[in-house]
Parts: C-alpha cells; sequence; structure tokens
C-alpha cells in the first residue's frame, strides 16, 4: 500500500507545473482512460463519471469505486489491485449481496438503522417483518442486496405508514 502512496504523491508533484488546460481534465478522470495496476497491466476502463464515483468496466464486471482510490500516471489512473484482484472483490461483493436477500436477514432502511427481517421472498415479491411487528409485501426490485446485508429506501416510519392501522 506504500507504493500506491507513493505513485499518488508522485503523480500530483508531477501534475502541478501541467497547464491549467491538463488541471480541468480532472486529474485524467474520463470516459475511456485506462485503468491500470502498480505494475502496468491492464484493469479495466472508465465508463463512467458521477461526482466522485467513477465507473470501472473490467473484462468481467462493471463496478463503481471512488476517485480517492486511484492515482495518475502518464495518462493512464492507477489503482492499487490486479485486474484478478478487482474481479475477486466484486465476486465476493455480488456473493454478499445475494446472500442478504433471504429469509430471516436483517433489512436496513434509508438512515441506515432496522427496519425489520425478510419474511418470505420470491422472484417477483418481498414480504418484510417489520421492528413494529407489522408485515409488508413488497415488489423484488424495491429491496436491495448488499455486502453490508439488505437495504430498502424507506425508513422504518415510512414502511410502518404504508401498512396502516
Amino acid at each position: 500500500m506504500r507504493f500506491f502512496i507513493a505513485v499518488a504523491s508522485a503523480s500530483l508533484a508531477v501534475a502541478a507545473p501541467l497547464s491549467p488546460v491538463l488541471g480541468q481534465a480532472s486529474g485524467g478522470f474520463a470516459v475511456g482512460t485506462p485503468v491500470t495496476d502498480a505494475n502496468g497491466g491492464p484493469v479495466g476502463t472508465v465508463t463512467a463519471l458521477n461526482g466522485d464515483v467513477v465507473t470501472v468496466k473490467t473484462d468481467r464486471f462493471e463496478t463503481n469505486l471512488a476517485k480517492a482510490s486511484f492515482a495518475e500516471q502518464d495518462g493512464k489512473l492507477l489503482i492499487g489491485m490486479t485486474q484478478a484482484e478487482l474481479n475477486g472483490v466484486i465476486e465476493k461483493d455480488q456473493a454478499a449481496a445475494e446472500a442478504s436477500l433471504a429469509v430471516g436477514a436483517p433489512v436496513k432502511g434509508s438512515a441506515g438503522t432496522a427496519v425489520g427481517t425478510i419474511d418470505a421472498i420470491d422472484a417477483e415479491f418481498v414480504t418484510l417483518k417489520l421492528e413494529s411487528g407489522k408485515s409488508i409485501r413488497i415488489p423484488r426490485s424495491g429491496i436491495a442486496g448488499a455486502a453490508s446485508g439488505a437495504v430498502i429506501g424507506l425508513s422504518a416510519a415510512e414502511l410502518d405508514a404504508q401498512v396502516g392501522g
């Protein structure tokens, strides 16, 4: 990891005297920019930018990474993982996300707090047993699995309000 930090510091030092036009290029963050590992091996290509989030396509996956994960050198973005390592991390996260969508799994709401548990799940619907003891059936697309657990874009109070008295 120290090598990655040294590369980042060196590339920032080199970038400082560059012309203002290059400085406006957001440090090399542009769609189509190649991403390599510290040894120059290909990792992927930038396919989208959204604020501080960079979407990178590897040979197998497309994933979102923080801009802070990269350093620039010679018109390429460097990351501290090989393509195989990044693919492995993505596979692990996908498996954890899928496992978080199972009967009995806890569900967090929009504020990151517990809203209930999954009571039933199929290809179309998920039934949640809310913390209040009430149950609600939602479309399967209304809940997402994540490595940190299942999440829904509503708070416990909002879900309770939808169930009613």
